[in-house]
This record gives C-alpha cells, sequence and structure tokens, in this order.
C-alpha cells in the first residue's frame, strides 16, 4: 500500500490520490469500428492501473513530483490485452500544472496539461496537435488515417476511495467529414 505521510506522496497535490495499484471492470469502450471505420463500436473492458511515486524532479527552477504509470486493458472476455500505454502524471505546484506525459504502442504520444487546484477532487487536462506545450504525435499512417486532433481527460476522485475518468480522443479519421470522439471512461478500485 502506499503511504500517504511519504513525502513524495504528500507533495503530489491533486494527484496524491491517485498513487497505487488500481484495477477496475466497468469500462466503457466507444471506438471506430473494423472494418467499417465510420461506424461505431461500443465495447466493455477491464484495466489495471499501477501509479508508483518517483519523488521530487528538478528542472531548473522548476520542481516536479510524480507518478510513473502503466495501464493494460482486456475486452470483455478477452485474455489479451487491446490497449497499453506507459508514461508519467506530473504535478508543478508553483504554476499549479497537473502534466500527463505518455505513449501508446501504436505510435502516439500525448503531453497533456491544465490548470489544477491542490486539492481538487475533480480536474480535466487536454492535449491539442501542433501545440508546441500540450500536443499530440504521432506516426505517418495514424497522421493520414487516424489523426488525433485533440485530447481530452477529466478525473473524479470519489469519497468511497475510488477513481474514475472519462478521455475523449478526437479523431480525424480519413472518409470522415466530422471529428470522431473515441471515448473511453471507466471507475477503477484500489487493490494495493
Amino acid at each position: 500500500m502506499i503511504d500517504s505521510s511519504d513525502e513524495n506522496v504528500r507533495n503530489l497535490g491533486p494527484l496524491a490520490a491517485l498513487a497505487g495499484i488500481w484495477e477496475g471492470g466497468t469500462g466503457v469502450d466507444d471506438a471506430p469500428a473494423e472494418p467499417d471505420r465510420t461506424q461505431l463500436a461500443v465495447s466493455k473492458y477491464r484495466e489495471r492501473l499501477v501509479l508508483e511515486p518517483i519523488g521530487r524532479v528538478d528542472n531548473h527552477q522548476q520542481v516536479l513530483y510524480g507518478l510513473r504509470y502503466a495501464t493494460t486493458a482486456w475486452r470483455e472476455g478477452a485474455d489479451v490485452s487491446f490497449h497499453e500505454e506507459v508514461g508519467y502524471w506530473l504535478w508543478d505546484a508553483a504554476n499549479k500544472q497537473v502534466l500527463r506525459s505518455f505513449i501508446v504502442p501504436r505510435g502516439v504520444t500525448v503531453q497533456a496539461g491544465g490548470t489544477v487546484e491542490p486539492d481538487a477532487k475533480t480536474f480535466s487536462i487536454s492535449a491539442e496537435a501542433g501545440s508546441g506545450t500540450y500536443g499530440i504525435c504521432s506516426n505517418l499512417f495514424l497522421e493520414e488515417e487516424f489523426k488525433t486532433v485533440r485530447y481530452d481527460l477529466t478525473v473524479t476522485v470519489h469519497d468511497d476511495g475510488t477513481f474514475s475518468y472519462e478521455e475523449d480522443t478526437q479523431l480525424q479519421i480519413k472518409g470522415r467529414a466530422d471529428i470522431f470522439h473515441h471515448i473511453d471512461r471507466n471507475r477503477l478500485k484500489r487493490v494495493g
């Protein structure tokens, strides 16, 4: 279990409540269908999320505290994962910024962020293609076929010790005029 009195956890601001090992089995994934990417495919999933405190990170005058994280998701009834990602959650107390830097092994990297109060129980961060600060970078195939133009995430820490999230990965899909909102949402319970 994570020791909430540990300095590395105390200094995480709104991220402190997320330190630990989490599992959730109620996730819903709204994604482009295969093979007709213009259609919506809705599936349920379970996931495991590990968030480990990494301590203080000095970046010249900037001081960050962070969590190293890895998440894996499996479709309901499947033994093989359909999604993985690794990265860092970071807290910049002086600027009241939450940052999430991650990579998905499909060839996408995201640096999302936003202004958050230190004691916030709900907060949102975002990234936009082309931004020099909170941006998105994709491989050639994805840039042409499934370009991620925006990423929005809202996290809510609940009084019962769980937390939930909803993320909206906005895609410009080749052959489709409108933006596709690939939405994932889940509620997770601490297991370690």
